[in-house]
């Protein structure tokens, strides 16, 4: 909605102390004028008509700006202005909620009173960010089984954490036992909660409690969530946890705690290790095991099936044959069975053919392949998503990691000691440093 129309549909908006005059153009708390300038009007206008929503920044800056080229800093200068006009912040009050990478959203509780003078009835509730899953891909392969066996175990332990390495498809796997459940929970029983988009701790429960379609009001979010589903039967999958471990392991154990009928889905590259929790391991696509396998034993594998699908996708004509059959086994090898490492090598067959796209991965080549534009960031490219994760370790932790790259397969660990570490005290705190890696799905 542009603002010209918005100015003519609801002509007042009232959140918490503040009353937005959108034919005046005014911005009153308590009655008095806060000035905030026209560009801040703008965008909290923009921001007040779709309450509850993410609105991009692009849209912000076609809203604000029109015809003007401006960069994002502008508009993150603006935006900051406004949360300090606001009082953001002060006395728990929150308005303004930044979804990193993406955009804005106005999470505060509003009224809204419309031209003919008629106020109407309570809160504007948020959209139901929730109800929207993540996309199952058109070739879902190598993982009924482990669906079927998650959607049995949720069902009877409402606690489940499905742990991996990054890119292995946890995501994928969440958004398939969410479909399949949604009969056992209805179409209104079941939300999505995407904390990969979150960057602070502190926003995990707000963001959660917008999926389930409560307003955001008080102060206390997880205390309002706790509140809103008590006696609900639900499914909440926490999606992208490992960046926000100590929020996210707190909210899903109080959930788990103080709740009878949420069940809860976590993924993340680290479990979250609080009482009640049942971990998965996500293991790898399964590859072939033989060095020259046949097209029809290759093509028995979930790995090879999903490469020369995505392949066919990128441009590739034909079906695998014998001879190539070993080409493509070993690039699935090289990729660990990692499915978006096997989709973005994958994608490059079309320009380099199967023989090429091996000369690729013998070349390193493969950490700086990009795949899908809507892909988030940190699944763009191989090398995004290690930096995501390497950015997330102790220091101590990036060391060792960084040492321990010398190793192609399998290593003891007094060979990992012997390259990271150096005397009794040294090795054993390579020990406990590899031990951790191995929690964070790194190692």
């Amino acid at each position: 909605m542009s603002i010209d129309s918005a100015e003519s549909s609801d002509a007042e908006v009232f959140f918490g102390r503040f009353q937005l005059d959108k034919r005046r153009r005014q911005l009153l708390k308590d009655g008095v004028e806060v000035r905030i300038g026209s560009r801040g009007f703008d965008i909290l206008i923009a921001l007040t008509e779709r309450a509850g929503e993410l609105v991009s920044k692009r849209d912000l800056l076609f809203s604000v700006w029109r015809d003007v080229v401006v960069d994002e800093a502008v508009l993150r200068v603006h935006v900051a202005s406004l949360r300090r006009a606001l009082g953001e912040g002060q006395d728990g009050a929150r308005y303004i909620v930044t979804v990193s990478g993406r955009g804005y959203s106005f999470v505060a509780p509003i009224e809204r009173k419309r031209g003919n003078g008629l106020a109407s009835s309570g809160y504007v509730p948020p959209p139901r960010h929730g109800r929207q899953f993540p996309s199952i891909p058109r070739l879902f392969v190598g993982r009924d089984e482990v669906v079927d066996d998650l959607c049995a175990l949720i069902v009877k332990q409402h606690f489940v954490s499905v742990v991996g390495a990054g890119g292995i498809g946890k995501t994928t796997v969440a958004g398939a036992i969410i479909r399949r459940l949604q009969a056992e929970f209805g179409d209104e029983g079941a939300v999505f909660v995407d904390l990969g988009a979150v960057d602070e701790p502190g926003l995990v429960a707000g963001a959660v409690l917008s999926a389930v379609g409560c307003p955001l009001g008080g102060a206390e979010p997880l205390a309002e969530l706790l509140g809103f589903v008590a006696g609900k039967r639900i499914l909440i999958v926490l999606d992208s946890c490992e960046h926000l471990l100590d929020a996210a392991s707190h909210l899903a154990s109080q959930l788990f705690q103080c709740t009878s009928g949420v069940c809860l889905l976590v993924t993340s590259r680290e479990a979250l290790n609080v009482e009640g929790e049942i971990v998965h391991l996500l293991s790898p696509l399964a590859c072939p095991t033989d060095d020259v396998p046949s097209a029809a034993d290759a093509m028995a594998t979930p790995a090879v099936r999903l490469f020369m699908d995505r392949a066919s996708s990128a441009g590739f004509e034909g079906a695998l044959n014998d001879a190539d059959a070993p080409v493509v086994s070993e690039i699935c090898r090289r990729t660990d069975g990692i499915a978006l490492a096997i989709e973005l090598v994958a994608s490059r067959v079309g320009t380099y053919g199967l023989r090429g796209v091996a000369g690729l991965l013998a070349s390193h080549m493969e950490l700086s392949l990009t795949g899908q534009r809507n892909a988030v960031p940190r699944h763009r490219t191989l090398q995004a998503m290690l930096d995501w994760s390497f950015r997330l370790l102790a220091e101590s932790e990036q060391r060792v990691l960084s040492n321990l790259s010398i190793f192609v397969g399998l290593f003891t660990i007094e060979a990992a000691c012997s390259v990271a570490g150096s005397g009794e005290r040294k090795s054993a705190e390579v020990e406990i440093a590899i031990a951790r890696l191995v929690d964070k799905s790194l190692v």
